[in-house]
């Protein structure tokens, strides 16, 4: 069987009658000027695989002047692809497994340099508030802890409630006298809270009418916003006015009492370093301190303002 090629060449050679006769024309065995003419007209036809391949290329480059055999993909390795933004982190990527892992370490350390930015910056904006500042006391207290600072700022009456402590008296800081307590409670026109304590560690007093003003005899005075409170069970708490009485304060120049009718709930001596309570029927309490009758430890009046720190 003669191949498509020859068949080809034979009919094109009667045609081309110079081509026909292999004495005279040197390319008779090869059959080359036909080839060359068939390949000219018909280029399609492959008669050279590599020769025609490559004029295919040439032909249908959509640029005539750009040459595609000089181009190599390698030459933009996808290796240097690098994620900019971290958000698109779960996207595929034309990355390795390595590069991920760098990617995702730097990823975490920004993250972790930034949270630690941020807190340094909200420790540099807020300020550092002391004890005494948190407490909003204008001096330091011998008994006043921050759960009884809380517990008696619930309890005091809406008139004083949020404003500053003022220390207005401590045996401490003025001295032992009761007749002192007494003039001090005149520096602020509102109620007066009474702080006490016993040796044994308890710490009591109440919620008194200011200023004090002693009587020359044994009587009463006060409104039903006095009350009495004691730390002795542990937690804080608080007896109001029963109503059964009004034996609110008596204040005399020897002799301090908060309630009355049956035993003072809290009575302070002259020289304030004794004390005693009992059971009263004005606040329905038991004793406030661990025994019925006590050495003082320390004895505040604290008074509240509306302005800076008052100082006593």
């Amino acid at each position: 069987m003669h191949s498509f090629r020859d068949k080809v060449t034979q009919k094109f050679s009667h045609l081309f009658p110079n081509s026909s006769s292999s004495q005279n024309s040197p390319y008779s065995q090869e059959d080359k000027p036909a080839s060359s003419y068939l390949s000219y007209i018909i280029p399609s036809i492959s008669f050279d695989s590599s020769n025609t391949s490559k004029y295919q290329n040439e032909s249908k480059s959509p640029s005539a002047g750009y040459n595609y055999e000089n181009f190599d993909y390698q030459d933009v390795p996808s290796d240097n692809y690098v994620d900019c933004s971290p958000m698109y982190s779960n996207m595929d990527s034309v990355k390795d497994g390595n590069d991920n892992n760098t990617n995702e370490d730097h990823t975490s350390r920004r993250s972790s340099s930034s949270s630690e930015v941020f807190e340094e910056a909200n420790e540099m904006q807020t300020p550092k508030t002391s004890k005494k500042s948190r407490l909003n006391l204008s001096d330091e207290s011998t008994f006043i802890s921050p759960e009884l600072y809380e517990f008696l700022e619930i309890c005091l009456p809406n008139i004083v409630k949020g404003r500053q402590w003022v220390l207005l008296y401590s045996t401490l800081k003025h001295g032992v006298s009761l007749r002192t307590l007494i003039r001090k409670s005149a520096e602020l026109s509102c109620p007066g809270l009474l702080i006490v304590g016993d040796m044994q560690g308890a710490v009591f007093g109440g919620l008194l009418e200011c200023p004090l003003k002693p009587t020359a005899k044994r009587k009463y005075q006060g409104t039903n916003e006095t009350f009495v409170f004691t730390t002795v069970y542990g937690q804080p708490r608080l007896f109001l006015p029963t109503g059964v009485n009004r034996y609110y304060c008596m204040c005399m120049n020897d002799l301090l009492a908060l309630g009355g009718g049956g035993s003072y709930a809290l009575c302070l001596e002259e020289d304030l370093l004794s004390g005693t309570s009992g059971p009263s029927e004005t606040f329905g309490n038991s004793c406030l301190a661990h025994s019925p009758e006590f050495q003082l430890k320390n004895v505040e009046l604290w008074g509240f303002a509306h302005a800076s720190p008052f100082q006593g």
